[in-house]
């Protein structure tokens, strides 16, 4: 009888430990990564440059992904708009300022395009120095695809 009994407790706990290790198991992950990035300088109007940006994102993760946001950033730009020297405006970044990738695949690459990396005002005669320093282009955010 105490052998039924020991059996009785001792199952039980064994098939919780068991369900409990299986449970546990790690969820699948994405991950995507800018594989290519290129920075344009283009005249807007006769004073006035704008930063944009274009390359290419690609999802090396195990699981598709959904609603990709990219973005970019200029380090090295200061806050205040100063003559011949580039410039970023507000922190948050308005839709033309980023690119959503509606649905990426395991394994698929798609190009992203926006503007408004920085912006630069020149005066009449003024030549606008290079394509600033610490430029970056970031993945903010991503959904895993159901």
């Amino acid at each position: 009888m105490r052998n039924y009994v020991r059996l009785a407790i001792v199952v039980p706990c064994l098939l919780i430990v068991a369900f409990c290790l299986f449970a546990c198991e790690k969820p699948k992950e994405g991950k995507v990564i800018v594989t290519e990035k290129e920075f344009i300088s283009q005249q807007d109007s006769e004073f006035t440059w704008s930063l944009d940006a274009a390359g290419k994102i690609k999802n090396i993760g195990e699981v598709d992904v959904k609603k990709v946001v990219v973005t970019g950033y200029c380090r090295s730009c200061s806050e205040r708009m100063i003559t011949g020297n580039w410039y970023i405006t507000d922190v948050d970044k308005i839709p033309e300022q980023k690119d959503v990738i509606s649905y990426l695949a395991v394994g698929d690459e798609r190009e992203f395009r926006f503007k408004g990396v920085a912006y630069a005002y020149i005066q009449p005669g003024m030549n606008l120095e290079n394509i600033p320093e610490k430029l970056e282009i970031v993945i903010e955010s991503f959904e895993v695809a159901d």
